[in-house]
């Protein structure tokens, strides 16, 4: 059933940008048309973004391991050795911004729905089932500050590795000799200490989304 959802929401979502224009209201209509409401959206563009952090802890540990190799280097091409570091580095980048695009899907979606939800309360003409309803707003509101909190700070975390990565990628390109690779071994630990870190709070930020998956699930449920 998840993978039908999601199958639809991928169709219907493209036949949105491509022929109404990108525009979030059509795209919201079209997937109400088939039964996908903004919770089923909000769901997948966390998924999306934890999918996109995985990645991106992933790609960021292969540049760690493509740093420490260069450093244990004698001699031999200088050159290659450049272009397999800032290969490394463009991938970083290039998963970094996709982390930060889906985190940004994810906060539009879930402000137009919990705009959408706090209208929609008015509409009760049941003042028990109202507070029941504004009861679980509050309560996935609160959850989603948590989760949203977490996704920003692991986004944060990525930069700090990237300008260092940048800076030593650069010292290379400029200085294709032995001292370059003398650069990279002394800035080889705090490297390691700030992708540490990195690491970490990726991790934290995917445990949140799955929490926060398996909350909106159980909710619906």
């Amino acid at each position: 059933m998840a993978a039908m959802r999601v199958s639809t929401y991928g169709l219907v979502l493209t036949a949105s940008l491509v022929g109404l224009g990108g525009c979030q209201a059509a795209m919201y209509r079209a997937l109400e048309s088939v039964g996908i409401e903004k919770r089923e959206i909000l769901v997948d563009r966390v998924e999306d973004a934890r999918d996109a952090q995985t990645q991106a802890k992933d790609q960021f540990a292969s540049a760690l391991d493509q740093f420490r190799s260069v450093v244990q280097i004698e001699g031999g091409d200088l050159e290659r050795t450049y272009d397999r570091m800032n290969s490394e580095y463009e991938s970083s980048k290039d998963r970094a911004a996709t982390v930060s695009a889906r985190i940004d899907d994810v906060e539009r979606v879930a402000e137009d729905l919990f705009a959408e939800w706090n209208e929609e309360l008015q509409e009760y003409s049941d003042a028990s089932l109202r507070r029941d309803s504004e009861r679980l707003l509050k309560d996935t509101r609160q959850r989603y500050a948590v989760l949203i909190k977490s996704m920003r700070r692991a986004e944060s975390s990525m930069h700090p590795v990237l300008d260092t990565f940048h800076d030593q990628v650069l010292v290379l390109k400029h200085n294709l000799n032995a001292q370059a690779i003398g650069s990279l071994r002394k800035e080889l630990v705090s490297i390691e200490r700030q992708t540490a870190t990195l690491m970490k709070e990726m991790e934290r930020s995917i445990a949140e989304a799955n929490r926060f998956i398996e909350d909106i699930e159980g909710d619906r449920g």
